[in-house]
């Protein structure tokens, strides 16, 4: 039995049909159930996709290279960006790649972890077919579930949270940490997570199960069959 790690539902636009993508931890593919299909297909990829959004009602997928690629629909593709920079990845250390999609852009996470921690993030410049690295999250603030998912917010204050933080599940304690960012500096982030988690913004009792993973209502994923040949 194949263990996953993640996993993102998408409904298509103008239909009942959706859209399931699986990634296994034991293998390079991806597993994908499309429902007007009626059945599962697997996308061989020469590098390990780690990562999956939806931007403007279409997939993108990242591999552990930080090569990005648009997920095909209509067939068992990925067509990958030719992008005119790159992004360095440690090999040799343990790095983590990851994907947000916000307000039309399409944000690329790097953590490598040697002896620090160094937290990078970067835009892609579509215009100009680049990558952008940003010095600070702006209004967005970005929430991690670990070894899962980011999600990101724009404008967080009007739910409760702050803008250029980072929120972090500490699942030892049943909380969350938040880093802070400066006006010009992005959160720095420290692992393993020693710092003193802090209660919800908004408390109520304890759940009796730690918090797995963050849940935003009014974001949904929505993809479009036409926009991907």
């Amino acid at each position: 039995m194949r263990l996953i790690s993640l996993v993102l539902l998408a409904f298509c636009r103008g239909s009942e049909e959706f859209v399931l993508l699986v990634l296994c931890r034991d293998s390079n593919d991806l597993h994908v159930y499309q429902s007007r299909n009626f059945g599962w297909v697997t996308y061989l990829t020469p590098q390990k996709v780690v990562d999956f959004v939806v931007l403007q009602s279409t997939i993108f997928v990242v591999t552990n290279k930080a090569n990005i690629g648009i997920f095909n629909l209509n067939s068992a593709n990925i067509n990958f960006l030719e992008l005119k920079s790159t992004i360095q990845v440690h090999f040799v250390s343990y790095s983590h790649v990851r994907l947000v999609s916000r307000d039309g852009h399409l944000l690329i996470l790097v953590l490598h972890i040697i002896f620090k921690v160094t937290f990078n993030v970067y835009k892609i410049d579509f215009s100009t077919m680049n990558y952008v690295k940003l010095k600070t999250l702006g209004d967005i603030a970005l929430f991690y579930a670990p070894k899962r998912k980011y999600y990101a917010l724009s404008n967080p204050r009007t739910c409760g949270y702050e803008n250029n933080f980072v929120y972090v599940i500490n699942l030892a304690c049943e909380k969350y940490t938040l880093f802070k960012g400066d006006v010009d500096k992005l959160p720095e982030l420290i692992l393993p997570i020693v710092l003193i988690a802090h209660p919800p913004l908004h408390p109520h009792p304890q759940p009796k199960q730690p918090y797995l993973d963050w849940c935003f209502r009014h974001v949904c994923n929505e993809v479009d069959y036409s926009l991907v040949e």
